[in-house]
């Protein structure tokens, strides 16, 4: 009898702790799903932190926008849409490539051709006014004689 009772109180812990396990495994995907999706999305106050590594108010308030919105059953991409819809797309740490956010894109590479074509232009007018010229005597006593005046 001893022995069917252990053997009948394993199996009803066995079988009350499995929709426990399903649960904590399904709470373990939930908070990397948010942990993944607030890292994707920058904080609009920092604005060189995400969304997970800030504290600020406004990251607090949209961390917890995101958690509803999961709770609510939306997709990764739709809570990327509602948060691109309200922020634009300045609050994804990846912005897609649009004609609105070319200059992102490029914009650093263009500020490097323009640096890269003003230190040429800068140099070779250098030369042109340090290069070495040779004057005649005469223009040579000339400017001494205007020196001395």
């Amino acid at each position: 009898m001893k022995l069917l009772l252990s053997n009948l109180v394993v199996v009803v812990s066995l079988l009350l702790g499995m929709p426990l396990i399903g649960i904590g495994q399904e709470s373990e995907n939930l908070d990397q799903r948010i942990f993944l999706l607030t890292n994707e999305l920058r904080c609009l106050v920092c604005q060189n932190q995400s969304l997970a590594e800030s504290e600020a108010a406004l990251a607090v308030d949209l961390k917890n926008k995101v958690v509803k919105l999961i709770e609510q059953g939306k997709t990764d991409d739709q809570i990327r849409e509602y948060m691109v819809s309200r922020y634009g797309d300045f609050v994804l740490y990846d912005p897609p490539f649009k004609l609105k956010t070319m200059l992102l894109w490029w914009g650093p590479f263009l500020i490097l051709l323009l640096m890269l074509i003003m230190a040429k232009s800068f140099v070779s007018n250098k030369k042109i006014i340090t290069g070495s010229q040779s004057y005649t005597e005469e223009q040579l006593r000339n400017a001494r004689k205007k020196l001395n005046e």
